[in-house]
C-alpha cells in the first residue's frame, strides 16, 4: 500500500488512500506500506543499534532492567502472555527487548508511564533511536489521520488525543528455537496489539505470521523498503469495529537470529476512547 498521499495535501490521491485503507483494514488488518518517506539510513542505524545492544554482556543489559514506567531491558524467558485469548500460553516468549518511550525529564505522578528512558552506555545508541522515533512519530500521525477518515470519522475528532502521543519503540531480538520445539513455544505468542497503529521494520530472517479470517496462519516475510502496518485494539474501538485488530505471532525456527523494530503509536494515556462520530451507532462503551 503506497501511503505517500498521506504525507501531502488533501486531494484525490488522499481520498483514494482512505478508501484503500478502509478496504484493507476492514478485511485483512495488515499491509506492507511503501512511499512512507523514512530514510533507509535511519532504519539501518536503528537495526545496528539493536544488534549492538543485544550483543552486550548480560550484566550491562540487566543494569537497565525495565522499570515501573516500562522503559529499559526485558530479558528472554521473563515475559509470558498468560492473558492471551488466542492460545493457551504457558511458556515465556523466546525474545529479549529494549523499550523506549517518550523522553520525560522526570516522572509525573499524574501521568501514567511518564519518566526518563534508561540508556545503555553505547556510543550513538540514544541518537539513533531518538532520530528514528521522531521520524516514525511524524509518519504515524499522518497515517492516523487517514485511519480516522477510513473509520468514517473526522481527523479533527481524534487528533487532539495525539497532541502528546504515547509512543513505544521496541528493539526485539528472537534467538532461534530448535526445529523440534513444542508448538506452543513462541518468539511472541499469538496476540493483537493493544494500541492504535503499529509500524514494524523486520529483517530478512522472517518468522512473523498473521492469522487469516479462516484461522490459518500466514507468513508475512521481509519485503525490502517497506514497513508492516497493522491496527491495534484501541483503533478497532475508535473505528466502532470497522478496522480489524488482527491476531499475529512470531515463530523463529530459521536457525538464525531474528531482529525486528516495532513502533507503536497510541493516544495520550489520559484520552477517553470511544467510537468516533460518524462511525455509526456506538458498539463500545467509552474507556480511559
Amino acid at each position: 500500500m503506497d501511503v505517500s498521499a498521506a504525507l501531502g495535501a488533501d486531494g484525490p490521491g488522499k481520498d483514494r488512500l482512505v478508501e484503500l485503507f478502509r478496504d484493507t483494514y476492514s478485511e485483512i488488518g495488515f499491509a506492507y506500506v511503501t512511499g512512507h518517506g523514512i530514510d533507509p539510513a535511519l532504519v539501518k542505524a536503528v537495526f545496528a543499534a539493536s544488534i549492538g545492544f543485544h550483543a552486550l554482556p548480560d550484566p550491562q543489559k540487566s543494569a537497565i532492567k525495565v522499570d515501573k514506567n516500562h522503559r529499559g531491558y526485558i530479558a528472554i524467558n521473563t515475559s509470558t502472555d498468560v492473558n492471551s485469548k488466542l492460545a493457551e500460553v504457558k511458556k515465556p516468549n523466546q525474545s529479549a527487548s529494549f523499550m523506549m518511550m517518550r523522553e520525560d525529564a522526570v516522572a509525573d505522578p499524574q501521568v501514567y508511564l511518564s519518566g526518563p528512558n534508561q540508556w545503555p552506555k553505547m556510543s550513538g545508541f540514544r541518537q539513533a533511536l531518538e532520530a528514528y522515533n521522531d521520524a516514525m512519530s511524524r509518519l504515524a500521525s499522518h497515517l492516523m489521520a487517514i485511519a480516522a477518515r477510513a473509520a468514517g470519522g473526522d481527523p479533527a475528532d481524534v487528533m487532539p488525543a495525539f497532541s502528546q502521543p504515547t509512543t513505544w519503540l521496541r528493539l526485539l531480538h528472537y534467538p532461534p528455537v530448535p526445529q523440534d520445539s513444542p508448538d506452543d513455544l513462541y518468539g511472541s505468542a499469538p496476540h493483537t496489539d493493544f494500541g492504535c497503529l503499529t509500524l514494524l521494520a523486520q529483517d530478512p530472517v522472517g518468522g512473523l505470521q498473521v492469522m487469516a479470517a479462516n484461522g490459518d496462519w500466514l507468513d508475512a516475510p521481509y519485503c525490502e523498503g517497506t514497513f508492516v502496518l497493522n491496527v491495534g485494539d484501541i483503533l478497532h474501538r475508535l473505528s466502532n469495529g470497522r478496522l480489524r485488530a488482527t491476531p499475529h505471532r512470531v515463530v523463529n525456527r530459521s536457525g538464525r537470529e531474528r531482529y525486528s523494530v516495532p513502533f507503536f503509536y497510541d493516544p495520550h494515556v489520559s484520552a477517553v476512547i470511544s467510537p468516533l462520530p460518524g462511525a455509526g451507532e456506538p458498539q463500545f462503551e467509552p474507556i480511559q
